[in-house]
């Protein structure tokens, strides 16, 4: 049984051809899936993963319904 070379996945590919190739084509479906917003950079030691990012608004949330709640 012959067994193929092991493909290079960085290596061109001189056998893809991208001309009729549309730019942005499922930007929409992906942007429908996906919630990325990105921090400034002098914020970036204080929230360094998505999990700190998500417990400080979780904590700014709780702050300001209580406000609008009349509860502080």
């Amino acid at each position: 049984m012959k067994t193929s070379p092991e493909l290079d996945p960085l290596a061109p590919r001189p056998n893809l051809d991208f001309t009729k190739g549309v730019r942005g084509k499922h930007l929409e479906r992906v942007r429908e899936g996906t919630n990325l917003v990105l921090i400034a950079p002098d914020l970036v030691e204080a929230f360094p993963d998505s999990e700190s990012v998500n417990a400080a608004l979780r904590s700014l949330e709780s702050v300001a319904e209580r406000t609008v709640n009349g509860r502080q």
